[in-house]
């Protein structure tokens, strides 16, 4: 088994608006031009997608207009909590929408307010195995990446 990778970030925002900033205006804080399979290529996204509901995905839209699915929200309790399946894949590895999402980790964040204007976010990415032989060496990207993801550009966009 490949160890949970587990994130956390205290975010000077409420519960209610650090879920909305998360979900659904994800689009405003990831890294575009970094963290996707448009990026991979040489250009930046254009934008992420978050349908926020059970059964919703998440999907990346490419500079012309390519979709890319990134994955799928199993659980979804607003404000408190909500899980998704999850994997940004290689553009060799690329799913469309409505194309089977075999391979994936599984991504729960949790938000808890510590006070009016202040939100402690947990992120958990488990399933690393899910994502076949290279799960390990992915996970390691991953440490990385969501260093710049969660800890700055996420707790950057509930400051402003």
């Amino acid at each position: 088994m490949i160890e949970p990778l587990i994130k956390t970030v205290d975010v000077p925002c409420n519960q209610e608006t650090a879920f909305r900033i998360f979900v659904s205006e994800m689009h405003t804080w990831w890294p575009l031009g970094k963290f996707t399979v448009s990026a991979m290529t040489g250009t930046p996204a254009k934008t992420i997608k978050v349908e926020p509901k059970v059964g919703g995905q998440i999907i990346e839209v490419g500079p012309n207009d390519e979709e890319y699915l990134w994955g799928e929200i199993k659980t979804y309790d607003p404000n408190d909590f909500f899980a998704m399946n999850f994997h940004i894949p290689t553009p060799d590895e690329a799913v469309k929408p409505g194309e089977p999402f075999d391979v994936h980790t599984f991504v729960e964040v949790t938000f808890k307010a510590l006070d009016n204007n202040k939100t402690h976010v947990e992120l958990k990415q488990s399933n690393f195995e899910g994502l076949g032989p290279r799960g390990a060496d992915i996970r390691g990207g991953y440490t990385h990446g969501l260093d710049m993801i969660i800890c700055q550009a996420y707790k950057a966009a509930c400051e402003g």
